[in-house]
């Protein structure tokens, strides 16, 4: 470690965080999170015994950054992001795949539980993730069991100890039933895929409006509820991207000055159609705030007006997007396509004062396709792959192509069973 990178990790803060090393050509090489950067960072910089990958890593590492936030559950998340936007090498080689967790719910039951496990399957359960923390978010989830009680395992109509702590919500005993339980099993999912905000508002709108209708019950649940995920505001932070600070995303304020923006962009939608010869067409939208997917805010579209016409169906998605207003508009809009679909949505998003711009892969979808982007009054915009810009536009991308296969997939498949 040479004189510079000592005096800047003395500046290490003693908070919670994610820290990126690079290597000397400035490539991030590795991601990771911490619940006090100080001592985490250091640690590798120390002459105690490591194995020989992690002495390999660094002895790659030639500057450190990093970005500070409120809770070591906000790094659990951020961490997971930033890996998914980067991929950094030395977090696939020193990859222990037990340390990869998914939240699987499985609500296609009559009786759901909750279960954690490495390797989602395509059984029709809910699955949340993946987070590289598996202790950490299993324990976080534990904790909300208090909240919102689960089943850890199927459900046997059997009296536990669970059931006397609470743990349950007691449809073996009558307290409640399959129904209702679902109901909160959807508040449980929703806080955990980072919608806890909008959450918190509707269980106060619940309460009251329970309340004045004479459902005390009702009235009573929202607000232990409430309560409960107040109290645990400090705690546990499931991917509260308003806490992260947007300054620090490198790839944020490089687009804020390629594109002249008056301030980075906070809210950035992708949008793309996918069909098949014309059929099943359906648009998506995903939505990533302070640089990182909250995918509470993603929605899906069914095409009317077009079938095999990507321009037209791109205005429609536009258009009905627009008439939400609900939806917080966006600061950006980045489009899979080239000079023809930022033009046709042009006059769309003029109004509302939306930049847009598109990523023109020429049709190559794959993960290694350059990212050139198509840019208003600027024309083509080709941007080195390692850069941070070119890496967020293509976790945007791949994300809202990811979105649209999966969708028109399942339309397709409930399709042919018709």
């Amino acid at each position: 470690m040479d004189e510079r990178l000592k005096q800047k990790l003395a500046k290490l803060p003693d908070a919670p965080g994610v820290y990126f090393h690079k290597n000397k050509a400035g490539e991030i090489i590795y991601v990771g999170k911490a619940a006090v950067l100080k001592n985490r960072v250091r640690q590798y910089f120390q002459k105690s015994h490591k194995d020989i990958k992690t002495e390999a890593l660094v002895a790659e590492i030639y500057d450190t950054d990093w970005i500070v936030v409120e809770t070591e559950m906000d790094a659990l998340f951020l961490e997971s992001e930033m890996i998914k936007r980067y991929m950094p090498k030395w977090n696939i080689l020193l990859r222990d795949d037990k340390t990869v967790s998914y939240v699987r719910i499985s609500m296609q039951d009559a009786v759901p539980y909750i279960s954690f496990t490495r390797n989602p399957v395509d059984d029709k359960a809910t699955y949340v993730g993946p987070f590289y923390g598996k202790m950490v978010v299993e324990k976080s989830v534990r904790t909300l069991r208090r909240i919102f009680p689960y089943y850890t395992k199927p459900y046997d109509g059997r009296k536990t100890l669970d059931t006397d702590l609470g743990l349950t919500p007691g449809i073996e005993i009558g307290k409640t039933t399959p129904a209702d339980y679902k109901r909160n099993l959807r508040k449980l999912i929703r806080y955990l895929e980072g919608d806890r905000e909008k959450l918190l508002k509707e269980l106060e709108k619940t309460m009251r409006d329970e309340a004045a209708a004479g459902h005390f019950e009702l009235a009573a649940e929202a607000r232990d509820q409430l309560f409960g995920l107040k109290e645990l505001k400090k705690k546990i932070v499931f991917s509260d991207k308003e806490f992260l600070d947007i300054s620090s995303d490198k790839a944020l304020a490089d687009l804020q000055q390629m594109l002249g923006l008056t301030r980075p962009p906070r809210r950035i939608e992708g949008y793309d159609i996918s069909h098949q010869s014309g059929e099943y067409t359906v648009a998506s939208m995903v939505a990533f705030i302070n640089g990182a997917s909250a995918r509470s805010e993603y929605r899906k579209f069914k095409i009317r007006s077009s079938t095999n016409d990507d321009l037209k169906s791109m205005r429609e998605v536009i258009a009905r997007r627009l008439k939400h207003q609900e939806w917080e508009y966006p600061d950006l809009i980045v489009l899979d396509g080239g000079l023809g679909q930022v033009n046709a949505i042009l006059p769309l998003v003029e109004p509302y004062n939306i930049p847009v711009i598109g990523r023109d892969k020429s049709g190559d979808h794959s993960k290694s396709a350059t990212v050139t982007l198509v840019v208003p009054d600027k024309g083509t915009v080709e941007l080195s792959q390692g850069s941070h810009v070119a890496r967020l536009i293509a976790r945007i991308d791949e994300e809202s192509h990811r979105f649209a296969i999966t969708y028109h997939t399942l339309l397709k498949r409930k399709g042919m069973l018709k």
